[in-house]
């Protein structure tokens, strides 16, 4: 018995609605104009990767950053709208971005 059937046991008068909001995130992203800056830095002997200039819903760029954080099984954070991934993912990180319609600009060497 899951979640649902307990709430209709406990409210078997409530009728229940269809909502849209259980819609995938990857689809309803903002794509943007300007391109999204991707560098590469090291910070305490260790490469990152760090993903700046998205100007949509800071929701949406933390659902990105969790997207690309599975999908590249990596760990990151979200700090000051900017995502950071640990690793130098440069190449993945890009031909993601352009696969969803994101325009990318690669920065530093």
């Amino acid at each position: 018995m899951d979640l649902r059937d307990q709430l209709k046991n406990l409210f078997p008068e409530h009728i229940e609605e269809e909502s849209e909001a259980t819609a995938d995130t990857s689809k309803g992203l903002w794509i943007q104009d300007d391109p999204i800056l991707c560098k590469y830095e090291k910070r305490k002997g260790k490469p990152i990767t760090i993903l700046d200039g998205y100007t949509g819903a800071t929701e949406d760029f933390k659902a990105l950053a969790k997207e690309l954080k599975t999908t590249l099984s990596v760990g990151g954070s979200f700090k000051d709208d900017k995502i950071i991934i640990q690793g130098d993912y440069r190449d993945k990180i890009m031909t993601i971005l352009k696969e969803k319609g994101f325009q990318v600009k690669r920065v530093g060497g």
